[in-house]
């Protein structure tokens, strides 16, 4: 058993520092969108809390073997497929069904979905080859497609995005061939028509209106509304942000740049718009050293289920980064995706903590060195069983 010492000394400090420090970014965000909204600051006071149990939650979780969760993978994607079959029987909030409230408590199950899908490929993953053929693809195209089809009639389109990059980026890790890879991915593009007849008004509009003309003076439609103003807010920030001493009658960065959903969706744009483009690249920068460290963690780990775990885990983090950011300069359809460990929510900084965790957790237990290349052992074994 690893004793306490052992643990600290091994534990990844660079993913907990920024994860931290991302956190700390969120605060500043949530309390100038709190700001501009002239609210009470009861977001930024829950904020902290639950950024507090998710450090407390990445610390134990890191020090528990990740590998216990091997044999309960897919029981845990069955458990959190159930969640979002149970979230339609509660009251829609906001037009969707997203949440599940037990009086005075409440969660998002898509969140903890993301991370119950790591677990389920990786575990299948670990123990297939058939996975190299490309017949071997349809069963963890099917694991994967069974979630995102209940998340989009939630609807949550920007979750749903996020589910089939990770795929990829696991079969890859895996083993999977590159050919393989791409037919899977001209079939998901083939099948975007199918996608569209599939999804809300709402959510086809959020489309469309990135070929709306938002040029200085033109009329902004109701569907374009929320990117002109988050790009108008960004804008504002320019490079070194807005003077800390503008009170809000001068400040026409809150008199004009009204960004919806500021303290969740919309939070990058709010930091930039206070703290300018340095803030940006801070952000940004803290993001690239958590994936840094994750992909270093994936590439020292001999231990199948750990390194796919451990890619899953980056390929989520850093995807959700790429979808909400883009999204907000125009880059990608407005989807209503978080930003993680910055935006308001504690159901997604919950999970995003248990999965840096397990990424803390992997970097303690390496394992020992089966071969030169984990995946490829199995196979070699098998052809000289053969």
């Amino acid at each position: 058993m690893m004793t306490t010492r052992h643990w600290l000394a091994q534990i990844s400090w660079t993913i907990l520092l920024a994860a931290a420090a991302l956190m700390v970014a969120g605060w500043l965000g949530i309390a100038r969108a709190e700001q501009i909204a002239e609210s009470s600051g009861r977001m930024l006071r829950q904020q902290i809390v639950w950024s507090i149990l998710a450090v407390a939650i990445l610390l134990l979780v890191s020090a528990v073997n990740y590998r216990r969760l091997s044999r309960s993978s897919y029981l845990l994607l069955v458990g959190s497929v159930s969640t979002l079959v149970v979230v339609f029987w509660f009251p829609a909030v906001n037009g969707s069904h997203r949440w599940i409230r037990l009086g005075p408590v409440g969660f998002q199950p898509s969140e903890f979905a993301k991370l119950a899908v790591v677990l389920a490929l990786a575990r299948y993953l670990s123990y297939r080859e058939n996975y190299r053929r490309l017949s071997g693809l349809l069963a963890p195209l099917a694991l994967v497609m069974v979630p995102v089809v209940l998340i989009l009639r939630e609807p949550d389109l920007g979750t749903s995005l996020v589910f089939v990059p990770v795929l990829l980026a696991m079969l890859l890790a895996a083993g999977a061939r590159l050919p393989h890879l791409a037919t899977v991915l001209l079939v998901a593009v083939a099948a975007a028509p199918l996608l569209w007849t599939q999804m809300s008004r709402e959510q086809k509009s959020r489309v469309t209106a990135l070929w709306e003309d938002t040029s200085p003076g033109a009329r902004v439609g109701d569907d374009a509304f929320h990117l002109y103003q988050s790009k108008q807010m960004i804008a504002s920030g320019g490079l070194w942000g807005l003077a800390l001493d503008h009170d809000r009658d001068a400040d026409p960065a809150l008199v004009d740049n009204y960004v919806p959903a500021a303290a969740t969706d919309s939070i990058f744009s709010i930091l930039v718009g206070r703290y300018g483009l340095i803030a940006a690249g801070v952000v940004l920068g803290l993001y690239l050293l958590i994936i840094w460290r994750g992909l270093a963690i994936a590439a020292a780990t001999y231990d199948p289920f750990g390194r796919l775990v451990a890619v899953g885990v980056v390929a989520l983090l850093g995807i959700q980064v790429v979808i909400n950011t883009a999204m907000l300069v125009g880059l990608l359809p407005i989807t209503g995706l978080s930003l993680p460990l910055v935006s308001y929510g504690g159901s997604g900084l919950v999970a995003q903590a248990l999965g840096l965790g397990l990424l803390s957790s992997i970097a303690a237990r390496p394992g020992d060195r089966l071969a030169g290349e984990p995946f490829r052992f199995v196979e070699r074994t098998a052809r000289r069983a053969a």
